[in-house]
């Protein structure tokens, strides 16, 4: 699947002040806020998101007919969070999730199973890695709408997520008025972004659809 513009993707430090986790500044972040009038802070810990269009699912009675009458189920995935641990080789981030369902025949109970996905992007074009998995719903007899929680994790390689020292230095080195680049941001430097880009990590997420399905959620 292609990834395309990424929606409520969030820093972890975002992510953090909902979770009440602290440490988004710790050893290894790079915090600028002197010379170039730069303010950033950048963790290993990746940014979470999902992708456009993969956010929610329908599910039709019959295959082909996709009309509002023909409508079986309709799941959208929320409230997404995400905790994030590094140890000396690997960074950690676990992120859980709701998905929120409705159906049209209540008449009997009903349990049905969504796929989703869990991927690591780095550079915001490469996928590193892919996981699906499958969240349950249970539907009580005469009951329209059911919920469901459901998790996922993805391992990072905390060397990958680290820039080299050279390009830290080129960062966050104090500028002084009168210098040649005083004025330049060091984010501007094709070297520079391009090593940044190869350490930014995303983890991404949603609900595992085919081509159709796709298709369906981005012309609707």
């Amino acid at each position: 699947m292609t990834v395309r513009r990424r929606l409520a993707a969030t820093a972890l430090c975002a992510a953090a002040a909902m979770a009440g986790l602290s440490g988004c500044r710790s050893k290894g972040d790079i915090v600028v806020d002197q010379g170039v009038g730069i303010t950033a802070v950048r963790s290993r810990c990746p940014a979470v998101g999902i992708p456009d269009y993969t956010g929610d699912i329908t599910l039709f009675r019959t295959a082909g007919a996709k009309t509002a009458d023909n409508i079986d189920l309709v799941a959208a995935m929320t409230n997404v969070r995400s905790t994030c641990s590094e140890n000396a080789d690997k960074v950690y981030a676990n992120v859980s999730f709701d998905v929120l369902a409705r159906r049209n025949d209540t008449s009997t109970a009903r349990q049905v199973s969504v796929p989703f996905f869990v991927s690591v992007l780095q550079g915001g074009t490469s996928v590193v890695s892919k996981r699906v998995g499958q969240v349950t719903l249970d539907f009580a007899a005469g009951a329209a709408r059911a919920q469901a929680k459901g998790s996922g994790g993805a391992y990072i390689d905390r060397s990958a997520a680290t820039l080299p020292d050279e390009v830290r230095d080129r960062i966050t080195r104090r500028r002084k008025a009168g210098d040649l680049d005083a004025a330049v941001d060091p984010l501007a430097d094709p070297e520079v972004k391009a090593a940044v880009a190869r350490a930014s990590f995303e983890v991404l997420l949603g609900f595992q659809l085919d081509d159709a399905q796709v298709a369906y959620n981005a012309t609707r």
